[in-house]
């Protein structure tokens, strides 16, 4: 597959999740609750942290070990341990959401939450082997250099690619977290080779709508003071990376739901499977 043909079915492939979405407007709560509460994390272990070092920034997380002392360790985990079961709690219930849609049901809000939250124990297990693995990396990104940021870097990638199904896994399928890094791994794999294509539809939509959107709101909020207009451009790029987030999220379901034979409204299997080469 040529790399225009990549990006014209990554096209193709943002406009189908958005159809969803338009019709079912009321999923985009899922990442702005979920963009919030990240914000909220963020800002209280940031403060922490400035309070556990004296307010003196350029001492945070020092030591002679390079970063590595047990508490720096312990809060780094921590940090990603919440991080992930916020992310996760909130996908799988945009993902039940659009199960529900592709199933012909109503659509409800509080539907996906309950489901959820019915789901506690495996996003909660699936967050500390997450966490694990993200604080490893932190280290050894962190004492390696150069080279270890590389290394680490890859591995992120690779990292991204193999759980790509990992959320409607432990969402329907009754595994543990080692168990559905496995199967997510595996189904890249088996069922569409062993490389993704690099798609950068919903990339290039969201750098573009957040460039016009910010843009546009900070010159129209400058009029008035410059501060309302950072503060309107900032709103402006939230909101974007909340729709386009929940349009990726859609599209892994969607995709999900086809690999299992379920009807998919707006996608089509010929289509999926084109978004990925296989290797010869």
């Amino acid at each position: 597959m040529s790399f225009f043909s990549s990006l014209s079915n990554g096209w193709e492939l943002t406009k189908n999740s958005f159809k969803v979405l338009k019709e079912n407007k009321e999923l985009i709560v899922f990442p702005i609750l979920s963009g919030i509460s990240l914000v909220l994390i963020t800002g209280s272990f940031v403060v922490a942290f400035l309070a556990a070092y004296g307010w003196d920034v350029d001492n945070v997380g020092a030591s002679d070990d390079g970063g590595g002392t047990v508490a720096y360790i312990a809060v780094t985990f921590l940090f990603y341990l919440v991080n992930y079961f916020v992310v996760v709690f909130f996908n799988m219930a945009l993902i039940h959401c659009t199960r529900m849609y592709f199933h012909g049901e109503q659509v409800s809000i509080k539907k996906g939450l309950q489901f959820s939250m019915s789901r506690l124990g495996a996003i909660f297990a699936w967050s500390v082997f997450a966490a694990t693995v993200g604080t490893i990396l932190r280290t050894i990104q962190e004492n390696a250099g150069i080279v270890g940021k590389i290394i680490t870097g890859i591995i992120g990638i690779v990292w991204a690619i193999t759980t790509f199904f990992v959320v409607p896994i432990i969402a329907y399928e009754n595994v543990g977290p080692i168990e559905a890094f496995k199967r997510s791994s595996g189904l890249m794999k088996k069922r569409w080779g062993q490389s993704l294509v690099a798609n950068f539809s919903f990339g290039l939509v969201q750098m573009i709508g957040v460039l016009i959107v910010s843009l546009g709101l900070f010159f129209l909020g400058g009029i008035i003071h410059v501060y309302l207009g950072i503060v309107l451009a900032m709103l402006g790029a939230f909101v974007v990376m909340a729709v386009i987030s929940a349009t990726q999220t859609i599209f892994i379901s969607a995709v999900y739901h086809n690999i299992n034979g379920d009807p998919v409204k707006h996608f089509n299997e010929g289509f999926a499977n084109n978004l990925f080469n296989e290797k010869n």
